[in-house]
């Protein structure tokens, strides 16, 4: 595949998730707190995250194993691969969401999108990456890197609240507090949108941007839609608690 053939395909893809992020403002995908019945058949939640996570990590792991890539790239491929590997094998098996369930069209919508995000990134890096070993020492490799780990590091302390929040047993939910809970309703996303931007500037090409789009065009309805759902569902909720960023939104 050309490089120019290869930015068109890029493009294109980045309009699609111009046009989900609207589309997200009407409809609320049905899933965790959202659930709701009419969406065809279900699984279990936690297996739902698996499935719906693996090819971010496979895809990625497959290009990395099978093709050359320079240690820039490898670098990359690993960073993403280390997020996956929390996200599809970790991060379930420690969610305390027994009996739970996830509609099917959900978990396959997101297979498709992560097969996507995760094979043009993984295609850039083993067959159009033009990085060089100068590149560890250029500005937006520390800069980038300091925001992807900042990043990572609030979407796992948040995590931990979320999980920490319920008692064996506990199925309901609870208004999270402490750390980045007082100033937002949803600090793991916003660690999210942190940590892929930052990836964005490390990889500074078409295809980590993209990937970052498509997480903001993802994250930002969801964040807005679990911050109303809160309001709605405790009426002492804290007035002043923002959906995503601090103090804006």
């Amino acid at each position: 595949m050309s490089s120019q053939t290869f930015q068109i395909l890029c493009l294109v893809w980045a309009a699609v998730a111009v046009a989900t992020f609207i589309l997200l403002q009407f409809v609320n995908a049905p899933y965790g707190r959202h659930v709701k019945k009419g969406w065809g058949p279900e699984i279990s939640n936690k297996l739902g995250w698996i499935l719906m996570e693996a090819p971010s990590l496979l895809v990625i792991l497959y290009f990395f194993l099978t093709f050359e890539q320079s240690s820039y790239a490898s670098f990359l491929s690993i960073l993403w691969m280390l997020h996956y590997l929390n996200r599809t094998l970790i991060f379930p098996m420690r969610i305390k969401t027994q009996g739970k369930k996830m509609p099917v069209a959900i978990v396959a919508s997101a297979i498709f999108f992560n097969l996507v995000n995760a094979g043009l990134n993984g295609y850039f890096l083993s067959f159009l990456a033009n990085y060089s070993i100068e590149d560890f020492r250029s500005w937006n490799l520390i800069s980038g890197l300091l925001i992807f780990l900042t990043g990572a590091l609030i979407n796992l302390k948040s995590d931990n609240n979320l999980i920490g929040l319920r008692k064996p047993g506990e199925l309901g939910y609870k208004i999270p507090r402490g750390f980045l809970f007082e100033y937002v309703s949803c600090p793991n996303h916003l660690g999210e949108l942190i940590q892929w931007g930052g990836f964005a500037l490390m990889a500074w090409n078409c295809p980590a941007t993209t990937f970052f789009l498509w997480t903001a065009a993802n994250l930002i309805p969801r964040s807005l839609n679990h911050h109303q759902w809160y309001r709605d569902h405790f009426p002492e909720y804290p007035s002043k608690r923002k959906a995503l960023i601090p103090w804006v939104l």
